[in-house]
């Protein structure tokens, strides 16, 4: 079980902020460029990876997860869901991924770390929607999710703050959840392409 199946549980909390996108006049599409605003400010504190850098950047990556609820139940309250918007959520999606595990790398010079984490990142992403493209529905299932990746990597960052010289197999937090990522990243990928294999034959 993924934090992403927890969306309908946190519904509810979602309303004051989607009553104060619409007073702030912003749209779906608009809410979905906080969210990715977001990303980049926490790839950017991550780069500089100071204490209060990556306080900061674990709220920044928190706020990206949770402007991405809310930009959807903005659509849905008013009416406005779209293929189009659909689009552009996803594709903004993958490019936060990016940013903020490059800016995790980075700041530790843990660039193969970095690059197997984007890459099993990515690949879970495009299970879930490869799946949904062969008739099975959307995927969210498997061993982590995007909900539960964002999680880890806060986390990660607050640890990094408070207890830096952690060290378990010669990583710190953020070394860690890098590897963390790495592994389970492609093991959930592995895991969805699996199920709907079997779905199918």
């Amino acid at each position: 079980m993924t934090l992403d199946r927890l969306r309908p549980v946190v519904a509810g909390a979602l309303d004051p902020f989607v009553a104060a996108a619409r007073a702030l006049g912003l749209s779906p599409v608009g809410v979905s460029l906080v969210a990715f605003a977001t990303a980049v400010l926490a790839a950017v504190a991550f780069v500089a990876a100071t204490p209060l850098a990556y306080v900061a950047g674990a709220v920044l990556v928190f706020l990206n997860g949770w402007f991405d609820l809310v930009d959807g139940a903005l659509a849905r309250e008013e009416g406005r869901e779209s293929r189009a918007g659909d689009l552009l959520d996803h594709v903004l999606d993958r490019y936060a991924d990016v940013l903020v595990l490059a800016g995790l790398s980075a700041g530790v010079g843990r660039y193969a770390l970095g690059f197997l984490a984007v890459t099993g990142v990515l690949l879970t992403s495009y299970m879930g929607t490869q799946i949904q493209a062969v008739g099975l529905g959307r995927e969210y299932g498997g061993l982590v999710g995007r909900a539960d990746r964002l999680a880890l990597i806060s986390v990660a960052a607050v640890l990094a703050a408070v207890v830096p010289d952690v060290d378990v197999a010669g990583l710190g937090p953020v070394g860690g959840v890098l590897a963390l990522l790495a592994v389970v990243g492609h093991l959930t990928a592995l895991q969805r392409f699996y199920g709907a294999w079997s779905d199918l034959t």
